[in-house]
């Protein structure tokens, strides 16, 4: 199998990158009291001495007390949490690596008495959890104003601090994505209604981010159909539904989008072979990256301790769909969690040298 294409210098919108390869964002909490240490900065520049062309980090908190529900889960405000991930940043770019940070805000996934600000509520568009369950009022229109301004805050401090670009994480039942949901988004003003009204925040978010930027510094904007807890969740049933969801954010302001799914394999509509990535890059034309058990021989869903070990089936339904043009970068997950060094591994043919995840691997930094 000809693992080369994975290899070669690419160029995505405005990252240019030494090869095709990224680390997914992947939830560690290790940075105590939110400020990321020497152990995450050699942790990332590990992976960048690896071989991963690209690290995105872990979600980071933006400026709001309730962006996150951990209280060691990195802030991405504040001067000792800057100073940390200016000393990752520099690390990854010693390593010959990019680096983008992913900005988060949980929203209503947090649960009340949740850290670090334990007294602090809930938001959401409608003060409803992802499973439907109402835990706060819907947000006030200053509220939403304020996050929107914490996003663009956050984006400015990247740049400032060096990073390449950045990330929004608009996926997986969070904040964004809850107001692009119905099920957690039941306004009736202006930030509710249909699909195409539902966007309003998360078009707002990406037009502050470009706002506090300018326009040659890289946005990728991370979507995905399926929530945490609801795998079988749609915002789009049809490739007309997803163009209307896409085009809007484009317009924004987006370069990269991240297109996370379960399984990379799955064609995401009936009648087409194409992954959720594939379908991005066909309607919008920009480069997508996708993601999803690369590396893996069973979906990071199983929480069993057997080793999931990558297998050459996983890989070469990879290349197929690379060598096809489907998306342009490729994120691996818990695969680099396991091994720092998975992406020379493969390089170099050494497969039997790779450490198989497990369960167990989420319990150090490696």
């Amino acid at each position: 199998m000809d693992l080369n294409a994975l290899f070669q210098p690419c160029k995505a919108g405005k990252l240019e990158l030494g090869n095709r390869l990224a680390m997914a964002p992947m939830t560690r909490k290790f940075s105590p009291g939110g400020v990321p240490g020497d152990d995450v900065a050699a942790y990332y520049k590990r992976r960048a001495a690896g071989g991963i062309g690209l690290i995105i980090t872990e979600g980071t908190a933006i400026d709001h007390p309730a962006a996150v529900n951990h209280d060691a889960i990195p802030r991405f405000y504040g001067e000792e949490a800057l100073q940390g991930w200016e000393r990752v940043v520099s690390e990854v770019h010693e390593a010959g690596g990019k680096i983008i940070p992913q900005l988060w805000h949980v929203g209503a996934a947090r649960k009340r008495g949740d850290k670090p600000f334990p007294k602090q509520i809930p938001v959401g568009p409608s003060g409803l959890t992802p499973a439907g369950v109402k835990i706060a009022e819907p947000m006030k229109e200053s509220e939403i104003a304020d996050i929107i301004e914490a996003f663009g805050q956050a984006a400015a401090e990247a740049k400032r601090i060096g990073f390449d670009g950045i990330e929004l994480h608009g996926a997986h039942g969070y904040l964004i994505d809850q107001f692009f949901w119905s099920k957690t988004n039941k306004r009736k003003d202006a930030y509710g209604g249909d699909l195409r009204a539902r966007l309003k925040f998360g078009i707002e978010v990406v037009e502050a981010c470009r706002r506090a930027i300018g326009p040659d510094f890289p946005i990728v904007f991370r979507f995905s159909q399926w929530k945490t807890g609801n795998y079988e969740a749609k915002l789009a049933d049809t490739p007309k539904q997803l163009a209307s969801f896409l085009e809007p954010l484009a317009a924004a302001g987006v370069d990269v989008f991240h297109c996370s799914t379960r399984r990379f394999w799955l064609p995401e509509f009936q009648d087409s072979g194409l992954n959720l990535a594939g379908w991005t890059k066909k309607l919008t034309g920009l480069p997508t990256i996708t993601v999803g058990s690369v590396g893996l021989d069973s979906d990071f869903v199983n929480r069993s301790t057997e080793a999931a070990n990558p297998t050459l089936d996983n890989l070469e339904r990879l290349m197929d769909r690379l060598h096809n043009d489907e998306f342009d970068l490729v994120a691996i997950g818990r695969a680099l969690i396991a091994d720092p060094e998975w992406a020379l591994k493969i390089k170099e043919g050494r497969f039997s040298e790779i450490v198989p995840y497990t369960h167990d691997s989420e319990k150090t930094l490696n």
